[in-house]
C-alpha cells in the first residue's frame, strides 16, 4: 500500500534500523577526538536568538555550526533527545559499504566518561536506538522528563559526538553482530529483490548500495578507516539536535550551550558528495532465484530529489496507484486475481530518488500476466486523467498522517531527521502545504513525466529505436524556497499528567453503560486526542469448539465493508475523521482500538458501532481476503522464524484440535482458509456477536457523560444470542524437548527455549521473577544474556528473555529468544544455558539489581504515560476486577526486593532440565559450508 513519505521510509525494503551495540570497557580515545573536545571560550557564548520558528518548533544555531531544534510538549511525561548526523551510506567510499551503519553500532560502545552505555540508559528507563539510512544517521533516547535526565542525555550525546572509543576490540565483536543482521535480511526474498532492483536502477550513485553494506567490506574493514570516517563526519557543524517533549526551553537551551557549545568546529571543511545519476536510457531487467514460496514483482522509476515541488504530486500519485482497495494497481491486479497483493511507495531523498511499485503472485497465478498488468497500469496511468475523487482521497489520507505525527512530539522529533537530511526540517511543513495544493492535472503531469518505459527498472530489456528519456528538472534552492516561511499556528497544548497509579486512580471514573463496564480518564492532551479501547466477550468452550477459523474471518471481514459503507468508504470516512482505528475478533470476543480528536469522537464511535453491528460480509471482499491470507501464510513456509515459533507453541500447548486456544500448524492454517466458506463466517457472527459482556476504557480529551450516554445508545440493546462463560487456561505441557527444523537457503536461524510455569501474576514471587527476568534478558542490551551472547561473543543481533503469568489462571511461561548464524547453534545454546544456570546458582549483585530495578520501574511508569496503553490496561483491569492499586502494590513489593529474594524466586521456578529448545535454520547448508575450503583473505 502507499504510505506518506516519512512513514513509508520505515517500511521501505532497504531500510536498516539498527539496534545499538553493547558498551564495553574503556579504550584510549583517538587523539583527534580529544582535541575536538577542548572547551571553547565561554565568554563568547551568550544567549541564543531563534534562527527560525515554525508551528511551535524553534531552531537555534550554535557558533560551532550545530543546529538545535526545541519542540516543547508539556503533555508528555518524557523528553526525547535526538541527534542526527548528515552522513549515511550515500557518503561511503569504495570498500566502505556498511561503514555508516557499522559505526552506528560502535557508537554504543562508550567513551572514557560513559564506559557502560546500556547500563546508564537502562537505569534511567530510557527507550533508545540508533538508525542509519541513505542520507543520515541518528541516535535518540526518550527518558522520563526531569532536568537531571535531560542534562544527562545532552551531556552523553555531546560526549560521544567526539570521544567515542571506536576501538578494534569492539569492532571485532560487533562486526559479527552486524553480519548476523545482514543474514537476517537475506531470509526475505522480497527484500533482496528490492536491493537488486535498486542496484540496477543506480549505475553510479550510492543509493544503489544497501545501507547494511557488503559482507566482504564488513568483514575486512580496518579500524583506522572507521576512525577516520568518525572524525570526518561526527562534528557539530554536520549535526542537528532535537529536544522534544516535557522540558523548559530556556533551561534546555542553557544546557545545550553548556554541553554541545563546548565542542569546537573542526578546521577541515566538510566533504561534499557530487556523484549524479545520469538519465536512464532504457528498460533494465533483474531476475532473482532463491528459495521461497510466493513470487514477487518490483518496478522502480527515477524521480527528482525530495525537496522538489513535484514531489507533492508524486506522493499523491503513489497513493492513488498503490492504495488498497481503491488503488488502480489493486483493481488491476488483486481484484482480477492476477496477484495476491500490490502496492506502491517512494524514496524521498536528498538526491533524486525512486517511485516504486510491487506485487506478490501466488503459485498458480501467471507471473507474466501480473507483470504485464503492473507495467500497463503504471505506464498508461496518465492516459486516464486522475479524478478529483482519487486526488482528494489520497490527500486526505496523507494529511491525516501528517497531523497525527505532529500530535506526537516524540515521533516528530525522530521523523524530522528525515526531512533535515533531505535539505531542511521545515520541508516537512512546506511539503504538507504543497500536498494540499495538488490538483488532478499535477498528478497526471508527473505520471506522464516520470512513468516511462525508458525510466523503468523491472526485469527486461527491449531495444528501442527512439528512446524516450525522463529528464529530471534542475535542482532547487532550498534556502531560497524556504526564505520567510513561517508555517501555521501552534497545536493546542495539553496538561502535564502524572502517570502514577495513585494519580490515575484519583482521576479515573468507573461506571456502567448497558452491559458494558466503563473506565473513563478525561485529561487535556496535545491536539485534543482521545484513545478508546473496547473489548467484547462471548461464547463458551463448548459453543465455540471447532469454530476458530470462522471466528477469525468474521473479525477480518468487519473493516471490509458494512451495509451502509463499502470498504473504501469506511477508510475514507475514518481518514476524514482523522481516526486511527483497529478492529479484530476471535472465537472468544472482539477488540477495538480508536484514536481520534475530541471533536470527531462521537462520529468515529458511531462508525465503529456500525462496523461491529452491520457488517456486509460481501462475497467479493471475502474472496479477496482469502487470497491475501493464503499468500501471507504460504510465504512463511520456508521462514525459520515462523516455523520455529509454531513448533515451540505446539510443543508447550495442552489444547486439543478444536479448542479455541489450539495452536495450528501452518498447513492447518492454510487449509482452514481454503475450507472456510462465507456461510460459516456469517453463521458465527449471527450466533455469537453482541455486547452482552464487555469493557470500554477511554483516556484523553473527552466529555465522560457524553461518552457514557453514547455507549449506552450504541451498544445497550445489542445482545449476544449465545451464553458467555470464561474459558479457563490450562497449564502448559512439561518435559524437555529438543526440536530441530531445517529451512534451506536461509542465512539466519531462530533459537527458542522455554518452559511453562504454574503461576499467577498476584503470586508473591512474581515481582521477584519479573525483576530477575529483566536482569537476565530484558532492558536495553544490558542484560546477562545480551552481555554474553551479543557483546562478548558476537553471536546474535537480538537476544532476550521473557516471563509471563496469568491474571486469572495459574498459567505462565519463561522463554529465551535469539537469531544467529546456523553454524553457531551449539555456541549459542551453551551461552544461554550457562548464563541461566549462573543466575540461578549465584544470583545478582546488589549494584546490578539496584540499577535494573530503577530502570524497570521507569519503564513501567512511562508505559502508563502512553494513553493508548493505559486505556488497554484500564479495560483489562475492569475484566480482572482490578484497579491501579494492583500496580502500586506490585511496584512496592519490587522496591523492597533483595538480591537473594530474586535468586530464590528464579531457582524455585526455572530449571534448564525442564526447558524445551527449538532451533530452525539451514543447518545442513552451514555444515556444508564448514567443510568447504577457506578462502585466503585479501592483503591489507
Amino acid at each position: 500500500m502507499s504510505l506518506p513519505s516519512r512513514v513509508r521510509l520505515l517500511v521501505a525494503a532497504l531500510l536498516v534500523a539498527s539496534a545499538p551495540a553493547l558498551a564495553k570497557g574503556p579504550t584510549p580515545a583517538a587523539p583527534a577526538a580529544k582535541a575536538a573536545s577542548q572547551p571553547r571560550d565561554k565568554s563568547k557564548a551568550g544567549s541564543l536568538a531563534p534562527y527560525t520558528s515554525v508551528e511551535g518548533i524553534t531552531e537555534y544555531r550554535l557558533d560551532n555550526g550545530l543546529r538545535v531544534l526545541l519542540f516543547p510538549d508539556p503533555t508528555r511525561s518524557t523528553v526525547t533527545v535526538n541527534v542526527t548526523y548528515f552522513v549515511g551510506s550515500r557518503h561511503e567510499g569504495y570498500g566502505e559499504t556498511g561503514m555508516a551503519h557499522l559505526l552506528e553500532h560502535l557508537m554504543f560502545k562508550g567513551t572514557p566518561s560513559h564506559t557502560n552505555v546500556p547500563q546508564e540508559l537502562t537505569q534511567r528507563g530510557a527507550r533508545p536506538n540508533g538508525t542509519t539510512w541513505l542520507d543520515r544517521t541518528n541516535y535518540f533516547e526518550t527518558v522520563p522528563a526531569s532536568d537531571e535526565n535531560l542534562s544527562w542525555a545532552l551531556s552523553f550525546e555531546a560526549d560521544r559526538m567526539v570521544n567515542s572509543f571506536i576501538a578494534k576490540k569492539d569492532l571485532d565483536s560487533e562486526m559479527t553482530v552486524v553480519r548476523n543482521e545482514l543474514e537476517k535480511g537475506e531470509n526475505d526474498p522480497s527484500r533482496i529483490l528490492s536491493q537488486r532492483v535498486m542496484s540496477a536502477a543506480y549505475l553510479w550513485h550510492n543509493y544503489g548500495k544497501p545501507t547494511i553494506g557488503a559482507r566482504a567490506d564488513l568483514e575486512h574493514v580496518p579500524i583506522e578507516r572507521l576512525q577516520a570516517f568518525y572524525r570526518k563526519y561526527y562534528r557539530p557543524d554536520n549535526a542537528m539536535l532535537v529536544v522534544a517533549g516535557h522540558f523548559e526551553p530556556q533551561k534546555a537551551l542553557a544546557e545545550v550551550q553548556k554541553t554541545f557549545g563546548r565542542l569546537r568546529k573542526p578546521a577541515e571543511p566538510l566533504p561534499v558528495t557530487y556523484t549524479e545519476e545520469p538519465t536512464q536510457d532504457g528498460e533494465r531487467l533483474v531476475t532473482l532465484r532463491r528459495v521461497g514460496d510466493v513470487s514477487a514483482l518490483s518496478a522502480v522509476y527515477h524521480v527528482p530529489e525530495g525537496a522538489h515541488p513535484d514531489f507533492a504530486a508524486i506522493d499523491v500519485l503513489t497513493h492513488i496507484l498503490g492504495n488498497a482497495p481503491s488503488g488502480r494497481l489493486y483493481k488491476a491486479l488483486v481484484e482480477t486475481k492476477k496477484a495476491s497483493s500490490a502496492g506502491a511507495y517512494n524514496f524521498q531523498l536528498h538526491d533524486p530518488g525512486l517511485l516504486a511499485f510491487s506485487a506478490e503472485v501466488r503459485e498458480g497465478q501467471s507471473l507474466d500476466a501480473a507483470r504485464e498488468a503492473l507495467v500497463k497500469t503504471v505506464e498508461e496511468a496518465a492516459r486516464t486523467p486522475f479524478t478529483p475523487d482519487e486526488v482528494g482521497r489520497a490527500k486526505t489520507a496523507l494529511l491525516k498522517y501528517v497531523e497525527l505525527m505532529l500530535n506526537d512530539s516524540e515521533s516528530a522529533a525522530i521523523q524530522l531527521s528525515e526531512w533535515a537530511a533531505i535539505g531542511d526540517w521545515r520541508l516537512f511543513f512546506l511539503h504538507r502545504d504543497r500536498i494540499e495544493a495538488v490538483t488532478p492535472a499535477d498528478v497526471t503531469r508527473v505520471a506522464e513525466q516520470y512513468l516511462k518505459p525508458s525510466n523503468r527498472t523491472l526485469g527486461q530489456f527491449i531495444p528501442t529505436a527512439k528512446p524516450e528519456r525522463a529528464e529530471l528538472p534542475e535542482r532547487v534552492d532550498v534556502g531560497a524556497m524556504l526564505e520567510g516561511y513561517k508555517g501555521r499556528g501552534e497545536v493546542v497544548q495539553g496538561e502535564a499528567f502524572d502517570p502514577s497509579p495513585a494519580n490515575i486512580e484519583k482521576r479515573v471514573q468507573r461506571a456502567q453503560a448497558g452491559n458494558l463496564k466503563l473506565a473513563l480518564l478525561p485529561k487535556k492532551t496535545r491536539g485534543e486526542m482521545v484513545n478508546v479501547t473496547l473489548n467484547l466477550r462471548w461464547g463458551t468452550e463448548k459453543g465455540v469448539w471447532g469454530k476458530s477459523d470462522a471466528a477469525d474471518y468474521a473479525g477480518m471481514m468487519l473493516m471490509r465493508g458494512t451495509k451502509k459503507h463499502s470498504r473504501q468508504e469506511l477508510r475514507d470516512t475514518f481518514d476524514k475523521l482523522k481516526a486511527r482505528v483497529g478492529v479484530d475478533a476471535s472465537a472468544t470476543g472482539a477488540n477495538v482500538s480508536l484514536e481520534v480528536p475530541r471533536q470527531n469522537l462521537a462520529e468515529a464511535l458511531k462508525l465503529v458501532a456500525e462496523v461491529l453491528r452491520e457488517p456486509a460480509f460481501d462475497a467479493k471482499e471475502f474472496a479477496l481476503l482469502k487470497e491475501e491470507r493464503l499468500a501471507a501464510l504460504e510465504a512463511q513456509r520456508s521462514e525459520p522464524n515462523t516455523q520455529g515459533r509454531i513448533a515451540f507453541s505446539r510443543a508447550l500447548s495442552p489444547y486439543p484440535k478444536g479448542h479455541p486456544y489450539y495452536a495450528d500448524t501452518l498447513e492447518e492454517s492454510i487449509q482452514g482458509v481454503k475450507d472456510t466458506p462465507l456461510e460459516q463466517v456469517q453463521g458465527f457472527y449471527r450466533e455469537f456477536f453482541g455486547a452482552s459482556q464487555g469493557e470500554l476504557a477511554a483516556v484523553g480529551d473527552f466529555d465522560p457523560e457524553a461518552l457514557k450516554k453514547q455507549t449506552a445508545e450504541l451498544f445497550g440493546d445489542w445482545k449476544s444470542p449465545s451464553p458467555y462463560a470464561r474459558i479457563a487456561a490450562q497449564p502448559y505441557k512439561t518435559g524437555t524437548q529438543a526440536l530441530v527444523l531445517e529451512t534451506p537457503d536461509k542465512a539466519n536461524a531462530l533459537f527458542l527455549a522455554g518452559q511453562g510455569l504454574s503461576l499467577r501474576d498476584d503470586n508473591p514471587d512474581y515481582p521477584a521473577l519479573v525483576l530477575g527476568n529483566f536482569l537476565l534478558g530484558g532492558g536495553f542490551l544490558n542484560s546477562r544474556l545480551a552481555t554474553r551472547v551479543r557483546q562478548q561473543e558476537g553471536l546474535s543481533y537480538g537476544v532476550n528473555s521473557s516471563l509471563s503469568a496469568g491474571a486469572m489462571d495459574p498459567v505462565g511461561a519463561f522463554s529465551t529468544f535469539a537469531i544467529y548464524a546456523p553454524q553457531n547453534a551449539a555456541k549459542l545454546e551453551t551461552a544461554v544455558r550457562e548464563e541461566l544456570e549462573k543466575a540461578l546458582a549465584k544470583g545478582f549483585s546488589a549494584d546490578e539489581l539496584e540499577k535494573a530495578r530503577a530502570g524497570l520501574l521507569e519503564y513501567r511508569r512511562t508505559g502508563r504515560a502512553d494513553d493508548g496503553g493505559l486505556a488497554r490496561t484500564l479495560a483489562a483491569y475492569l475484566y480482572y476486577g482490578r484497579t491501579l492499586e494492583f500496580d502500586a502494590a506490585f511496584e512496592k513489593r519490587m522496591s523492597e526486593l533483595k538480591p537473594e529474594d530474586v535468586r530464590t524466586a528464579l531457582s524455585k521456578y526455572l530449571d534448564w532440565k525442564k526447558v524445551t529448545v527449538v532451533k530452525a535454520g539451514d543447518f545442513a547448508g552451514a555444515e556444508k559450508k564448514a567443510k568447504a575450503p577457506v578462502p585466503t583473505p585479501p592483503s591489507p
